[in-house]
């Protein structure tokens, strides 16, 4: 636990988490691309924990409980529903115990749009408040510290979420994450509905996942600009275009076999991400307008993570092995390394 609040922190200065779970342990081979359910907290835990302190290593002040898609419907889905209780109280106490073991970080409870919120069915936006009452119930008595709503494309879910985490008396991170149609999916401006969450008490308010650095941006600053509260932004590291704004339609014209679904996400876009030094200038440009609350969604590796942790300022356990091109047999400037070999270089 921590004696200062998240409020307290960001007034204070940057406060990094991590994000983008899903991507890395179906990376790593713990979790399955498509269904993209969180069952790696109670078949791997040990896994799940490593990430966790992968990414706490790097920089992330708040240890975020992998429920994503680990709600009743995603599990009725993979005929689950069983699981539900044990799998979301397993991630929380598995984030628990890693933020333990550094003084200061936060563990936080998550909820996230559920992909069935319907603007025209009361029944499922019932249903998906019910979703969001459970969760949020299992996250305060497992002791988290905060309450994470994130990825939300519709503003009628975005403030249910909202609503009922700030029931719990906890604060409330609530970030946004708008389709390639540049509007909330009901129709909502994305401006309007960050502004309607702050008004309803998140104390941050933001964007996250779906676009990258370079059309995540002139949104984020347009958010900054509009409300008064604290701003987060947890782009994807994918190059994504004005004309291609999000991950889901990204092309890779050069792919010489193509994904058998017929898009590269969510398993062919390799190719198409950024780089450190990319993520790096997106967290130093977002913390200039004021922006404290930073971090990387979908395909995050923990590298990334550090990136932007050093890019405002902070050092990490993990900067301990950040980059230096001064030993590089190669390129370096390391009085020991020979120039026979260095000269090789320009044409290597």
């Amino acid at each position: 636990m921590t004696d200062l609040s998240l409020t307290q922190r960001l007034d204070a200065g940057p406060v990094i988490c991590a994000e983008g779970f899903l991507f890395e342990l179906e990376r790593r081979g713990y979790l399955t691309a498509g269904e993209f359910v969180p069952e790696v907290a109670l078949e791997h835990p040990d896994a799940l924990a490593t990430l966790h302190r992968d990414f706490q290593r790097a920089g992330s002040d708040i240890v975020e409980a992998f429920t994503y898609n680990g709600h009743r419907e995603k599990m009725r889905v993979i005929g689950k529903e069983d699981l539900l209780e044990p799998l979301n109280r397993a991630a929380l106490r598995i984030a628990r115990q890693v933020a333990d073991e550094k003084p200061g970080n936060l563990v936080a409870g998550n909820i996230s749009n559920s992909n069935f919120w319907d603007p025209a069915d009361e029944a499922s936006q019932r249903e998906v408040r019910s979703i969001f009452e459970e969760m949020v119930g299992w996250a305060v008595e497992e002791g988290a510290d905060i309450i994470i709503g994130e990825t939300f494309y519709y503003a009628g879910e975005a403030l249910t979420a909202l609503e009922v985490a700030k029931s719990s008396g906890l604060p409330v991170v609530l970030t946004l994450a708008p389709m390639a149609f540049q509007e909330m999916a009901e129709g909502a401006g994305i401006v309007e509905t960050a502004q309607r969450l702050e008004q309803e008490g998140a104390d941050v308010v933001g964007l996250n996942c779906f676009r990258g650095p370079d059309t995540l941006l002139p949104w984020l600053e347009k958010i900054r600009e509009a409300v008064s509260c604290h701003v987060g932004a947890l782009p994807i590291p994918y190059r994504t275009t004005e004309a291609e704004p999000t991950f889901f339609n990204l092309s890779d014209p050069g792919a010489r076999v193509p994904s058998p679904h017929g898009r590269t996400f969510p398993t062919a876009l390799d190719p198409l991400r950024g780089n450190r030094y990319e993520l790096r200038e997106f967290a130093q440009t977002a913390y200039g307008l004021g922006v404290n609350y930073l971090g990387v969604c979908c395909g995050a590796s923990p590298a990334d993570i550090r990136e932007v942790a050093e890019a405002v300022g902070l050092t990490t356990e993990a900067s301990r092995f950040s980059e230096n091109m001064a030993n590089h047999f190669m390129y370096g400037t390391n009085e020991r390394l020979p120039e026979h070999v260095k000269g090789l270089g320009a044409r290597a």
